[in-house]
């Protein structure tokens, strides 16, 4: 599906590497999960004090049962990172940096299911030039850390067939060279907006910044250019477009991104 084009004027994409977007506030119908389960305690008093403490209960339950596998976890994302996943989200794409400084990142897709997070593929993948940061400027060069929902998606090539809404424009055209002066062109072949700093629910070529042109934006999933970005998170052109085949709407699919010690908080 296809959206109206922007006006040319807003279309010029030359220098929207500075940005390669709104830091989302959650509704009430996407509370975040803090991902704590309780496990089975019973008590046992301990000799002498008068008090109760608690016990874990034996392997196999209370009542001899077989043990339930507790659900399994999103790896490498602490209880911090966690509480910032709606409820209802039921894919997570998880961008691990390899350091705060780093340009290099590893992208997983994830699936919660009864059984907990099922990992899908895992690509390589670029960050910002500068690595990551928790405070992102325009023009810093670095990556925001943060959880992020994907709703829109657009390029300038046709719709491959994703579920999201695309825009395809030739408002995507990028020319030029990257930070190792490699070409850009084709970067914006496929794109996936983050909203970090965007209205969701416009097309990715849409400028409007809620939290102010300062704060960046434009941070984009699109297509690597063999070199780190200005702020987006790239993957390979296959590894874009198999991306847009597998990210459902109906799953309210979000980005979890971040250097890894970042995200273990």
């Amino acid at each position: 599906m296809s959206r109206l084009a922007i006006p040319a004027l807003a279309l010029t994409l030359s220098a929207t590497l500075t940005g390669c977007g709104s830091v989302d506030a959650w509704s009430d119908d996407s509370r975040p999960d803090t991902g704590a389960a309780a496990q089975g305690m019973t008590e046992n008093p301990s000799p002498g004090s008068g008090t109760a403490q608690a016990k874990p209960l034996p392997a196999g339950g209370q009542h001899g049962e077989s043990p339930t596998a507790a659900p399994a976890p999103l790896p490498g994302v602490g209880p911090r990172t966690l509480a910032q996943i709606p409820r209802k989200t039921r894919q997570v794409v998880l961008v691990t940096g390899r350091g705060k400084n780093s340009s290099d990142s590893e992208v997983t897709v994830y699936r919660r299911t009864e059984a907990g997070w099922q990992p899908g593929a895992t690509w390589p993948a670029h960050n910002a030039y500068k690595g990551w940061t928790d405070d992102h400027r325009l023009g810093d060069r670095r990556s925001p850390i943060g959880v992020f929902t994907l709703t829109d998606a657009g390029g300038l090539l046709p719709d491959p067939g994703t579920e999201l809404p695309y825009d395809q424009s030739p408002g995507f055209t990028i020319n030029g060279t990257g930070v190792l002066g490699e070409p850009l062109a084709g970067s914006f072949d496929y794109v996936v907006a983050i909203n970090y700093n965007r209205e969701p629910g416009l097309s990715p070529l849409d400028w409007t910044r809620p939290l102010g042109a300062e704060k960046g934006g434009g941070i984009w999933l699109h297509v690597d250019h063999e070199g780190p970005t200005q702020g987006c998170v790239s993957l390979k052109k296959p590894h874009m477009r198999d991306l847009l085949l597998t990210l459902d709407p109906e799953e309210h699919p979000v980005v979890v991104m971040g250097d890894a010690a970042s995200l273990r908080r």
